[in-house]
């Protein structure tokens, strides 16, 4: 199902009809040589972002928490995550870590209204694609090519992506993301253990691990954390010399003898006399003169001097004798009788120099490689095996139901613990390895969104580790529920969730709680001219709080909210203590900046102890003056959601 595109498809639009963004695809796709993907509704599906609207936000205060301020923080949406992803225009650019855990096509997790094809804005649900349905894999990459596309916008230059996925649709989700982000920003595939028992799943192959596809928009501007070091690696670290810091040995050379030709040379123990050079390859990995001054600490006196051997070092490095630089080696100057004696005794004393000769003096040269040195972390390798996941976060005082069946459980038994069970969600990651995603991928003051939240695990650990690491992460949630059952996930579970999180009263106990908060806001109308000017206030200070963005502020948190009964203008504050005031009392009265408005919003904010910088939201600014910043309804509105203000469709241009 793969090919070179070297032409437009046969459902393509012509060349006039193509989108700037879609023509600048088409000439990279007909530069490169690499294989693209090729589908049924590609051409199709690759337009549907760019005609996907936005939708005001209504905020549903009672299943958000925390503090006004605290709200600002972090958000959760309800509704489709496709157009949840245009509403969120004004933080494209912004995200650093995206963790997306989509429906893996099972049979029974996956719908597809064959009108989006036409109209993604339509609201039907659609139909479960039933494994047996011979178009399941291409309703899949239609349903998921635009979302996977708007992801990409949403990430920040250096930022990434971490898509989980099994078996079903592995390969074509690979081939979209090498096409979409490209092969050379790929960072890794995450092979995780979900579970260490076989299963009798009447395969061939019992699948007991599942994969998470990690991508870079560049891969040249991001940055892969260090995972935290393990108490065995540091067990590793011990003092046989009785050095106050605890070491372990490294060997004295290392790679690239080619390179540094002229770190190869010998190196006499003054235990032995032994002339030690470099393995085959190898150079020293210290600079000569410290070798030296280590050397002489061995009790004896030590010189540099010209050993005729370039046919030995030309070995090591692999060029002929003729090309070999001139190198002095590092040679005993004291007897080697006298020597052997003092270095032998200083063996016996202990805490010796950096450079040693083994715990008996007899092998190669080798370095002491202090803990407190290294680097404090580990490399994170693409095999994450089952000791990270085999047990839930928190065990506490209560059972666990379900530990012991195996890994994909575990999840399920962290969900059970903090909302109780029979919540009817069978696909929860475990805790840890979310919050090892985000260790790697996210920034201590980094922002993850999460459009597949689910029972909301990816909210739990940002609010988790910021609490143990005093981080500053923040988070946006998306999840759709199921409507069609009058059973919302985001509201029943995601919302419930975060709740007992932040709270600490979980069902089965209380824990500490985790200092944060959370707005709850559901999709509404779509946004345009006549469903802004149509609106009551209520609904368009929702729709300002959502829509506003300062290109000035890129981070830092969002609007909070301030008590709508108290004043008659000012909605909300940012965080700079300047106040946002609306001048809107509904579609046909009070809609415009006035003098005697003007009046009234100074006196509001000066109430609020707000700085005298006003930011005003109206219809006309009939009244001039300098200290006011002024968003007219619904223009910027429109243009901050991204909407053209000639009415064409949403674009990213």
């Amino acid at each position: 199902m793969s090919h070179p595109e070297t032409s437009l498809p046969v459902d393509s639009p012509t060349l006039a009809e193509l989108t700037r963004a879609e023509l600048i695809e088409l000439i990279e796709a007909q530069q490169e040589a690499g294989i693209r993907i090729s589908f049924p509704g590609k051409s199709n599906a690759r337009k549907t972002g760019r005609r996907v609207r936005p939708r005001t936000l209504r905020e549903l205060k009672s299943y958000g928490a925390g503090s006004e301020p605290e709200r600002a923080h972090n958000l959760v949406i309800e509704g489709d995550n496709l157009q949840s992803l245009a509403t969120l225009y004004k933080d494209r650019g912004q995200v650093d870590l995206i963790i997306a855990d989509p429906p893996y096509n099972t049979g029974r997790d996956f719908r597809y209204n064959d009108r989006w094809d036409d109209d993604p804005n339509d609201p039907g649900l659609g139909e479960y694609v039933a494994s047996d349905d011979g178009a399941r894999h291409t309703k899949w990459m239609k349903f998921m090519w635009p979302r996977l596309q708007m992801m990409k916008s949403m990430l920040k230059p250096g930022g990434v992506i971490a898509v989980c996925i099994d078996y079903r649709e592995l390969f074509r989700l690979g081939q979209m993301l090498d096409e979409l982000f490209m092969e050379q920003n790929r960072l890794a595939i995450i092979n995780w253990q979900k579970s260490y028992a076989p299963r009798n799943d009447k395969n061939h192959v019992s699948a007991a691990t599942e994969y998470i596809l990690v991508y870079a928009k560049d891969e040249a501007r991001a940055t892969t954390a260090l995972l935290p070091r393990t108490p065995e690696m540091d067990a590793r670290y011990r003092s046989p010399d009785g050095d106050p810091r605890i070491w372990k040995p490294k060997d004295a050379s290392g790679s690239k003898a080619a390179k540094n030709q002229t770190m190869v040379y010998a190196i006499q123990s003054p235990f032995t006399g032994e002339l030690h050079y470099p393995q085959a390859g190898s150079c020293w990995r210290t600079a000569q003169r410290q070798l030296l001054t280590w050397i002489t600490q061995w009790g004896a006196d030590y010189e540099l001097r010209d050993l005729d051997d370039a046919v030995e070092r030309a070995k090591i490095i692999g060029i002929a004798p003729s090309d070999v630089p001139p190198v002095m080696g590092i040679v005993l100057k004291t007897p080697l009788g006298k020597a052997s004696a003092a270095a032998r005794k200083r063996l016996e004393a202990g805490h010796w120099p950096q450079l040693f000769f083994g715990q008996k003096g007899t092998g190669r040269p080798a370095l002491k490689s202090y803990l407190e040195d290294v680097k404090q972390g580990r490399v994170p390798t693409t095999f994450w095996a089952d000791e990270d996941y085999t047990q839930p976060i928190v065990l506490g005082t209560t059972s666990w139901a379900h530990t012991e069946s195996g890994h994909s459980q575990t999840g399920i038994g962290e969900l059970d613990a903090i909302v109780g069970p029979h919540h009817g969600f069978d696909t929860v990651k475990p805790l840890k390895l979310i919050e090892k995603v985000i260790n790697l991928w996210c920034p201590p003051d980094g922002i993850v969104l999460d459009p597949f939240a689910g029972s909301g695990t990816t909210g739990h650990a940002v609010l988790r580790l910021n609490a143990e690491t005093g981080s500053e992460r923040r988070f946006t949630l998306i999840e759709q529920g199921r409507p069609d059952r009058g059973d919302s996930y985001a509201r029943s579970l995601l919302a419930d969730r975060l709740k007992r999180v932040i709270s600490g009263k979980w069902r089965s106990q209380t824990v500490d709680p985790q200092p944060g908060g959370f707005r709850f806001a559901a999709l509404d109308r779509k946004v345009d001219a006549a469903a802004l000017l149509s609106m009551e206030r209520g609904e368009m200070t929702d729709t300002v709080i959502a829509s506003h963005f300062d290109s000035n502020r890129r981070r830092g948190p969002g609007l909070s909210y301030e008590a709508p009964a108290k004043y008659r203008y000012l909605v909300a504050r940012n965080a700079d203590d300047e106040g946002f005031f609306l001048v809107w009392d509904g579609p046909n009265e009070n809609t415009n900046l006035t003098e005697d408005v003007y009046e009234d919003i100074v006196a509001e904010a000066t109430d609020a102890n707000l700085k005298p910088i006003y930011h005003v939201y109206a219809r006309l600014f009939l009244f001039q003056t300098d200290d006011v910043i002024f968003y007219q309804i619904p223009d910027r509105i429109l243009r901050d959601f991204g909407l053209d203000l000639r009415g064409e469709p949403f674009s990213e241009e």
